[in-house]
């Protein structure tokens, strides 16, 4: 059976990192894979989580199964932390899933059961992981422009695209922190999208995956919370990965908003069977040190304060790059970084000279122009201003 297996496609973040480690070079720089690291370069335990799991530790008494939906409560302080306590609460339901990754693939799931064959529109470029789920799902792809000529979100041409799409499509949007582009569209654009939707009568569906590291917690959920206050449907699919530093422990939630708390009741059934014949039941550990952590006022601040410094460390990193950028002639290319917001920025380089960036001075981001700009160590980023500059000055 095994020898009828044609050459699968490889996962082009893992082979650079797979590259990177194989990399003998001292001043090598990993900027691939979206993870926060500290001035030292490492990933931390958040404080607020090291204290939720000795806690969980110490009272721990069972490993009895949840259930298809995982820790219900869990799943409402995540309902309660997206849409605001009680908001929306009577035509909202939520289902605990393997990271945000699952989250998107039970939703596109609950898609294909719904309608087939329905046309899900993706950001260009997106998430490299959006089409492969979405189409995996058996669902139909299109996709829209997200930035104009200068880096930034092109509020006009995505508005225009949008606007072509039919009643009961899907529209895929990430609620903040754009990856991989960092742009992220303002209040006003959020607005007209919203409306966009309503008068369009497609369905949104959010991936928000890193809140909190863009202009604060409350900000960063303002988008989701626009849109489920205004569309009679909504997706949303939601990980703990970047904003509670759950990587491993894959931690998410899926969320979906009805007109009526019949239709929500069944979507939820549905969330539930499709869960039990991908995986049956999620990990508790994450659910559980989550939701340690948001229903324990004193722990919830020591998070909302470690989240804060991260978003600190995050937009200082950003600021040095652009400075130093600018600092050795290349304005406009320190302007377009200096708009983005979040985890990751694109950098204005071609496929090849990200190649040259990687071969010539040892910096790895992704081919398209993705760098981490989470994981740069504090002392690291002179250089990787310097190896930005040497590419561009060779044009």
């Amino acid at each position: 059976m095994l020898e009828l297996l044609p050459p699968p496609p490889t996962d082009p973040l893992w082979d650079l990192t797979y590259e990177f480690g194989s990399d003998e070079r001292a001043e090598r720089l990993n900027l691939v894979l979206g993870v926060y690291r500290d001035p030292s370069g490492r990933t931390p335990v958040m404080a607020a989580v090291r204290e939720a799991e000795i806690r969980l530790a110490e009272r721990s008494e069972s490993k009895e199964y949840r259930g298809l939906s995982g820790n219900a409560a869990f799943n409402r302080a995540l309902l309660a932390m997206v849409l605001g306590p009680g908001a929306e609460a009577d035509r909202a339901a939520a289902v605990q899933t393997v990271a945000g990754s699952g989250a998107l693939r039970l939703l596109a799931d609950l898609i294909c059961r719904t309608r087939p064959g329905t046309t899900v529109w993706i950001s260009d470029p997106a998430y490299v992981n959006h089409r492969p789920i979405l189409e995996a799902a058996g669902l139909r792809v299109r996709t829209y422009g997200w930035c104009d000529d200068e880096g930034g979100f092109d509020s006009e041409g995505v508005l225009a695209e949008l606007g072509r799409a039919e009643r009961d499509d899907v529209v895929l949007l990430q609620g903040c922190c754009h990856n991989p582009t960092g742009a992220d569209p303002s209040g006003e654009d959020w607005a007209a999208l919203a409306e966009l939707a309503v008068r369009g009568g497609w369905v949104p569906f959010v991936d928000l995956a890193y809140h909190g590291l863009g202009d604060g917690l409350e900000a960063d959920l303002w988008a989701t919370r626009h849109l489920a206050a205004r569309v009679p449907e909504m997706l949303i699919a939601v990980s703990c990965s970047k904003n509670f530093g759950l990587y491993s422990d894959r931690t998410g939630c899926a969320i979906v908003l009805g007109a009526s708390g019949r239709s929500v009741r069944h979507a939820e059934t549905a969330l539930q069977n499709a869960a039990r014949t991908l995986y049956s039941m999620p990990p508790e550990h994450g659910a559980a040190v989550v939701t340690t952590v948001l229903e324990d006022d004193g722990l919830r601040a020591l998070w909302r304060a470690e989240l804060d410094v991260m978003r600190d460390r995050i937009e200082a990193n950003r600021s040095e790059l652009t400075a130093r950028l600018s600092a050795q002639g290349h304005e406009a290319q320190a302007r377009s970084l200096a708009r983005q917001r979040g985890m990751f920025s694109m950098l204005p380089l071609t496929s090849q000279e990200m190649l040259r960036l990687r071969r010539e001075h040892a910096i790895y981001g992704t081919t398209a122009g993705r760098i981490n700009i989470a994981g740069i160590p504090a002392d690291r980023i002179p250089c990787l201003a310097r190896g930005i500059a040497a590419v561009l000055g060779t044009r």
